[in-house]
């Protein structure tokens, strides 16, 4: 759903407005980083990013965020989280938003950045037009890391300098997988992986529909 859309983006600086997020982070099992994006000043060293992250890590390995996301007050700044086999996801927001808003967010991320692992690690899925299928199973470190540039692009979907854009999965995924494909050479000269990015384009195309 797109929050926001006869509402230029400069304009959002009025933040009674506009709904915005501070930072999105993907973490590990172990507290390191995946994937992570800041959009507010409040942290302006890599260092006090890391601290944070740690921080953020500590307080919220004793909940149980699998089945559904969980909230937590820190430093002034609402946590909404959710965790997957060894990924663990966080939105941050001051403590002044919406905290229905910022969960939107984290399962906007959660289930877009499912979809596209998914989509993009198992070439089974490239014919499949069911989003049922594409969705089933988990994501893992392990498939997130190939395909981190996926991931931020998700974010950049979802995030436009903190201000909240979209929050439908399937939109975003669908931007995503199409602005990752290159199809303007012709079939024959394709190689097989360039053959899969076309396919993939075809399902990225009808999730948009």
């Amino acid at each position: 759903m797109q929050l926001w859309p006869h509402l230029p983006a400069f304009y959002c600086n009025i933040k009674d407005l506009c709904p915005s997020v501070k930072n999105i982070l993907l973490l590990d099992h172990d507290g390191r980083r995946v994937a992570v994006k800041y959009f507010s000043d409040e942290w302006a060293t890599n260092s006090a990013k890391e601290t944070f992250e740690n921080l953020v890590f500590e307080k919220t390995q004793k909940t149980l965020a699998r089945n559904e996301a969980e909230i937590i007050l820190l430093e002034n700044h609402i946590v909404v989280y959710k965790f997957a086999q060894d990924l663990q996801f966080f939105v941050t927001g001051g403590d002044e938003e919406n905290e229905l808003i910022l969960s939107s967010v984290l399962q906007a991320f959660f289930e877009s950045v499912t979809i596209l692992l998914r989509l993009f690690s198992d070439t089974s899925l490239v014919h499949c037009l069911s989003m049922s299928d594409v969705q089933r199973g988990n994501v893992d470190k392990k498939e997130a890391l190939e395909n981190l540039d996926l991931i931020l692009l998700c974010i950049d979907e979802i995030i436009d300098g903190g201000i909240v854009l979209e929050t439908d999965p399937n939109v975003i995924a669908g931007k995503v997988a199409s602005n990752s494909t290159d199809s303007g050479a012709p079939l024959s000269e394709q190689t097989l992986s360039q053959a899969l990015a076309t396919a993939r384009e075809h399902l990225a195309r009808s999730l948009l529909k």
